[in-house]
């Protein structure tokens, strides 16, 4: 069952950008709540809760729960607008869901294995080509993120999209089939060289210690 963060939202009576500028001298953000085939509602919302759900990150495919006019609705925030100096919320869009309908959402990958990765543990490196995906899902299958496993990389091994773990009602919109999502890049020149010299170092210790008996 997909997550529901909670959110709380004030309903505002006016439009407006004398209304919206009202709103941000009160010390809230206005915003707008469209979609599922109802006329939009006009809102506002603590500017702290937006900057704390940025800062969790993952909000493009957050599913958020709130209440207008006694109504609960379910939402993603589909737009935040910006002070271009301050960088403080504007506006904020959301959409509105209903159930069946599917949505184009950005959802996040999480890396497990890195540490029993033979490739790493050679000196390699993981590459990561993606650490989001656009996809279209249903509004009921929304995931949280996706996880991949790197523990059986070696060097130039790459993991795709149908490796990804909890993609099964999810259609990615890029259309590259079976795209990279990470890969293990051999050591630097510089690695290597290290290796070498660590190699050489220790050769020279042993026959020197050789000479000695």
């Amino acid at each position: 069952m997909v997550k529901l963060t909670n959110l709380n939202i004030s309903e505002r009576a006016k439009a407006g950008k004398g209304a919206a500028r009202a709103t941000r001298r009160d010390g809230m953000v206005p915003g707008v709540v469209y979609g599922g085939k109802k006329e939009p509602n006009l809102i506002s919302i603590d500017p702290r809760i937006i900057m704390k759900e940025l800062q969790r990150g993952g909000w493009q495919s957050r599913l958020y729960r709130f209440e207008i006019g006694g109504e609960e609705v379910r939402a993603l925030i589909r737009d935040i607008q910006f002070h271009p100096v301050s960088d403080a919320a504007l506006h904020i869009d959301f959409l509105r869901l209903v159930a069946g309908q599917k949505v184009h959402v950005q959802v996040g990958i999480v890396f497990e294995g890195e540490e029993e990765s033979p490739g790493i543990k050679r000196g390699g490196a993981l590459n990561i080509a993606r650490h989001t995906v656009d996809v279209r899902v249903p509004v009921e299958d929304i995931p949280e993120h996706f996880v991949v496993d790197v523990s059986k990389l070696d060097i130039h091994d790459n993991v795709r999209w149908d490796d990804l773990k909890g993609t099964e009602k999810a259609t990615p919109m890029l259309q590259i089939p079976n795209f990279v999502i990470a890969s293990i890049a051999p050591p630097t020149v510089d690695e290597e060289a290290d290796a070498a010299e660590a190699a050489g170092a220790e050769a020279a210790s042993a026959e020197s210690a050789e000479g000695d008996k």
